[in-house]
């Protein structure tokens, strides 16, 4: 009976994956049509066996090993994704690229730089999870000399253009200084991925604390125009528990980076004229020196 519902769950959990790719890839596809350099990088990516599986190896020693939080392709995507969302917001409100403003690159340039520091940024979960942005950077040179000499013939701009790159891969993690726009706007995006379940905070699955109570509260995240600031992201949440979250990722990477000033965060509960959150835990009991969550009275 156990084994019925794990394995539902499962099932459940991979269905939800899918059509999280799904979404992410036909946003990452609409928005990359007018840049040919950042397209021709997406499609290489996507469809890299080599780098596929230095995702799903990702996954295997966080998720499978570790029993944390998933850090596989659909992380990576779901980041490109709201990355590139985020940057095509403040080019329409008139913000500059730092590359473009330091004279490094165009605008096709920055969607390339943003995109696969996204889709690289984890891919050193599959080394050690603990200083897993250094091993990124050692992981992703090699690949990036190999895409990036396909693109660019000058290798001057090649090397400042894979610099940018590292330097978002590296500064991903909210204790390490992103001085890029481009390294900021990646590191905001890897906070975004928190819904149900999908927190950037490492939790063990099977135990019951602050870290999987909130990750399981967070319903929606939306990122739009600002009325205040440029960018707005919107946390809708069925718990209030779910401000550890935002709190503890979200704002301590958007703080760490260089753009706080153009983005802001609203943390919300939703329906909102509900006045009592949702019910996550049920009953608490200690097994085996931790605490059990069960589902029934």
């Amino acid at each position: 009976m156990l084994e019925l519902k794990a394995e539902e769950i499962r099932r459940m959990w991979k269905e939800y994956e899918r059509k999280l790719t799904m979404k992410a890839e036909s946003t990452i596809e609409g928005i990359l049509e007018k840049y040919p350099k950042a397209r021709f990088a997406w499609n290489y990516v996507k469809d890299n066996e080599y780098i596929r599986g230095l995702w799903e190896m990702a996954d295997y020693i966080v998720v499978k090993k570790m029993k944390y939080n998933a850090h596989g392709d659909t992380h990576a995507k779901v980041v490109a994704a709201n990355a590139l969302k985020i940057l095509n917001i403040l080019l329409m409100k008139g913000y500059v690229p730092d590359i473009v403003k330091d004279g490094i690159g165009d605008i096709d340039d920055a969607h390339l730089v943003v995109l696969l520091s996204a889709l690289l940024h984890d891919i050193g979960n599959g080394v050690e999870r603990k200083r897993h942005n250094h091993h990124s950077v050692i992981l992703a040179e090699p690949i990036l000399v190999e895409l990036l000499s396909q693109i660019y013939s000058d290798k001057f701009k090649l090397a400042m253009i894979k610099g940018a790159i590292l330097h978002a891969i590296y500064t991903h993690m909210e204790d390490e200084r992103s001085y890029t726009m481009e390294a900021s706007i990646v590191k905001v995006a890897d906070g975004t991925d928190m819904t149900k379940g999908r927190s950037r905070i490492p939790y063990d699955l099977g135990n019951v604390n602050i870290h999987t109570v909130s990750a399981m509260s967070v319903d929606e995240v939306e990122i739009v125009e600002g009325a205040e600031k440029p960018v707005e992201i919107r946390v809708y949440m069925t718990n209030s528990a779910g401000v550890f979250q935002v709190e503890e990722i979200l704002h301590k990477k958007l703080m760490s980076g260089c753009i706080s000033h153009l983005v802001d965060i609203v943390a919300k509960t939703i329906p909102e004229k509900v006045d009592t959150d949702e019910r996550i835990v049920r009953k608490l009991v200690t097994e085996d020196g931790r605490f059990v969550h069960i589902r029934e009275y």
